[in-house]
Formats: structure tokens, sequence, C-alpha cells
């Protein structure tokens, strides 16, 4: 048996296995697992001319992008299907930085070859309000703007550099103002996170965050943005545990010494809607599909796919399970997950299929050898039930419709938060305890007395079925995939 190899550009490239990397043309935001088996996996496959290479940054860890800068960027995707794993080298991600390398950032932000920048920084990085608005109030992104203002108006180029913002809305604003200072050469900014109509939210936030900035400094960046710069939306979807020791073995069984494999499932979809003014990949060619109106099939995989992970989660969780597919298997989560979909389906357009795409997330959920954690999944709750399951809730009482699966998903949620078990402790008046948890999730929810009077039933139920001893809470760590 041949010993297994380090991934190395040089080594690869002399053996005939690996092309010269491609330049950067794409800027990542947010180098997770998610990114590398997705956005960075499709682009290899596509990009068979070899012209669009990726610089990727991280978030607050700058631990990936040092140990994949040892291995110039590459790395194993393995696709593991319920017989087995098929394992590649992929070589899309030419450069890896720490995200507080700000001036490598300012560098190829105001470069005109580069043409798009991507992000998967997971709903919580967008600092949002409910609503989808950014929060102003939020102390990294108010830090931010403070030190912005004391930046721009002095005329500093590099202002994304002299500021050093933190969190990844500031980052993404700084860097659009140093290339529209550098000649304003058009870009796409392209969101993969999974919230409802990514590219809009992402526009607003950039607008908003611009105008708390002095009009007299900018010289005209609001025009130029709306000229210039195509804010993408998409629908991503493919299955992205976090990697372990295990997985290092299956690279090392493939062939490969590889320090972060990405583990990923077979299947994969990316539905995207906007334009590209300085060009992009032909992502088509790896299965990717461009459409006019991105909302049913954001709205299709958001809420079934996603909002079934929250209420496996949050329901998995308090029954003793850890993963998704044990938590599937559980006659219980399964049934909230079935009464879920079947209000979802109701909202969704006329001729979007979707008794095939259920069928066949249950498929996916079952598959034993995705261990996707259900504690990763519940990181950032409180967003995600507001976008997957408060919203469906939301607009089916608008229209005078029943959401009684919603409001039982959202039962499991309550109980399962550890705010919730704070006031049981405090020994807190049930009525008030729902309220205010409804509230975190939707306003509109929380004002509606007949759809809390749902809530409160399940939550009744749920209790006496399920003693609140047996819940389990994630811990509260940063997100490296999507889910």
């Amino acid at each position: 048996m041949t010993a297994p190899r380090p991934l190395s550009r040089p080594a690869l490239e002399a053996d005939g296995l690996l092309a010269p990397p491609a330049p950067v043309r794409i800027v990542h935001l947010g180098l997770g697992a998610f990114h590398r088996a997705h956005q960075a996996w499709y682009t290899a496959r596509a990009d068979v001319a070899g012209e669009w290479g990726i610089a990727a940054f991280t978030g607050r860890d700058a631990t990936q992008a040092e140990i994949l800068g040892a291995q110039d960027g590459l790395y194993t995707l393995i696709e593991r299907g319920p017989d087995g794993d098929v394992v590649e080298v992929v070589p899309s991600i030419v450069e890896t930085h720490p995200g507080a390398d700000l001036t490598r950032l300012r560098e190829l932000l105001v470069d005109p070859r580069t043409a798009i920048v991507t992000l998967t920084v997971t709903e919580a990085g967008y600092r949002l309000r409910p609503g989808g608005t950014i929060d102003l109030q939020d102390a990294a992104i108010a830090a931010d703007l403070h030190a912005l203002r004391a930046a721009v108006p002095a005329g500093i180029d590099a202002a994304l550099v002299a500021a050093r913002p933190t969190a990844a809305p500031t980052r993404l604003l700084a860097g659009l103002i140093a290339r529209h200072r550098a000649g304003g050469a058009p870009i796409a900014v392209v969101s993969c996170d999974n919230l409802p109509d990514n590219g809009r939210i992402v526009a607003r936030a950039m607008r908003a965050l611009a105008a708390e900035l002095p009009a007299t400094a900018l010289h005209g960046f609001g025009e130029w943005m709306a000229a210039s710069v195509s804010f993408v939306s998409t629908s991503v979807d493919r299955i992205t545990p976090r990697s372990n020791g295990e997985a290092v073995d299956a690279a090392r069984g493939a062939g490969w010494i590889d320090a972060a494999p990405v583990v990923t499932e077979p299947f994969h979809d990316w539905v995207l809607a906007g334009e590209f003014p300085a060009g992009r990949p032909p992502w088509e060619l790896a299965g990717a599909r461009f459409v006019a109106d991105i909302d049913p099939w954001e709205r299709r995989k958001l809420w079934l796919l996603n909002g079934a992970h929250t209420i496996l989660a949050a329901a998995g969780l308090r029954r003793g399970h850890t993963t998704v597919d044990e938590a599937i298997s559980d006659p219980e989560c399964r049934e909230l997950v079935e009464a879920f979909w079947a209000e979802a389906v109701a909202l969704l357009p006329e001729g979007i299929e979707h008794v095939i795409y259920r069928r066949d997330l249950e498929e996916r959920f079952r598959n034993p050898r995705i261990r996707h954690e259900l504690a990763q999944i519940a990181e950032g709750m409180d967003l995600k039930v507001s976008v997957r399951i408060a919203a469906i809730a939301e607009e089916r009482r608008r229209r005078g419709w029943s959401a009684s699966g919603s409001a039982a998903a959202l039962a499991e949620w309550i109980e399962w938060t550890p705010e919730h078990r704070a006031a049981v402790a405090g020994a807190e008046h049930e009525g008030t305890r729902v309220v205010r948890a409804m509230a975190r999730a939707s306003e509109a929810l929380a004002a509606d007395s007949a759809f809390l009077d749902d809530v409160r039933a399940a939550h009744s139920t749920l209790t006496r079925s399920l003693p609140l001893a047996r819940s389990t809470h994630a811990q509260d760590t940063p997100e490296e995939g999507l889910s």
C-alpha cells in the first residue's frame, strides 16, 4: 500500500495531478467547512480554464487559515454516502488569511480583477435585528462605526486597515469604500447563508451602515454602490457536519495527509439570482441554477430543510438524541417535523415541487454515516427560529389559518432554551414565560392571543410528557458549517 502523501501544490503539480493555482478573482469571508463543501467545491468543478482562484478569510479565529495555509489551501472533500466514501482534493482556494489581515483584504478588494465577494458568516454574523435589519446597537457594529467615522473623513484610502473593523458587515462596507476610492470597478456580493432574501438583506445592511458615516466624506459612495455593486441572493444546500479525527483517518485511507478534511453528503444544490457585472465562474457546469426569482427556492429549502433541522435540534436534544439521524428516527420528533412541513408547503408558490423534496430530505436526514450533531444546529437558535419557523406561523396567521404545527415546534424551542429554564427556576408565571420567549422570535406572534393559546397548550402537554430534567443545551461556540 502506498504511504499517504501530504497535501502540497508543488508536489502535486510536479506529478501532473494539479494545475498551477488560478489567480484570485473571488474573495470569501467566513472560511469554514460549509464554504469548502459548497462554493469552493462548485468553483473547483466549474473552473475548467483555471481562471477563478479564491482568497478566503476566517472570522474571529485564525486557526483554519493557518492549517489550510500550511497545505497551500488544499483539502480533501469526503462525500459520505450510505454505502461508502468518495474522496477528492479541492484546489480552488489559493490563499487563506486570518480575518484580521485587513491589509490583504483591502489589497484584494481594490484590485479590479477581483470580481466577486462571497460570504458564509452564519446568520448571527450579519448582526441583524428581528425583521432582518442590521442592529446598529450591536456592540461590535457600534465600535466599528465609531472607528470608521474617524478614519473615513480623514481621506484615508486605507480606511479598512486604519479602522480595523471586526464584524463581517462593517469589514465588507469598509472594503467596498476602499474599492470605490480606488476606481470603483464593479463587483458582485454573494451571500451564501441561510437567510431569506439574503442578497437584499446584505444590500440593505450596507446602505444602513453607510448612512451612519458622514456623506461628505464618502464622495458619492452610495450612488456608486447602487450602480456598480450587485447583491446576489442564493439558496444553498449541502449538509456539512463538523469534521473530526475520523475524517482525518478517512483522508489518510484515501492516500492523503490532511489536517482539515471536510465531510459532506453527496447531495448538493445552489440556486442564484442576480447579476455578476465583472463576470463569474460557469458554476452551472457543476449543477448550479440561475433564476430570475430566488424566493420560491429559498423558501422551500429554508423552511423544509432548515426548519426541520431546527425542530430536530430542540426536540431531539431534549429527548437525549445527539444527531439528526437519531432524532428523525424518534416518532415524536418525526411527527413534529411532518406537522410543520404540512403548514409550510401550503405557503409555497404554486408549481414548486415539494413531495419528492421532502422524501429526499428524510433520506438525507437518516443517512447514518453523516453524523450531523444537533448541538451544532442549535447554535444561534433564536435567530434561526425566527426566520425558519416563526415566519411560517406569522404568514399563516396573517391569512387567518391555523398554525398549530408551528406552535408545537415553538413550544419545543421554548422548553429547550436556557432562558426558559432560568424562568422556571425563578417561578415566573407560565403565561409570562411563553410571551417573553415568543417575543424573541416574533413580536407579531407574541401579540397574537389565539396563537399564544396554541403555544401554551402544546407547551403544557410536552412538559407533562417529557420532564425538563432531560433537557440538553448546546455550548455557545462559533458555527463552522451551515444547517
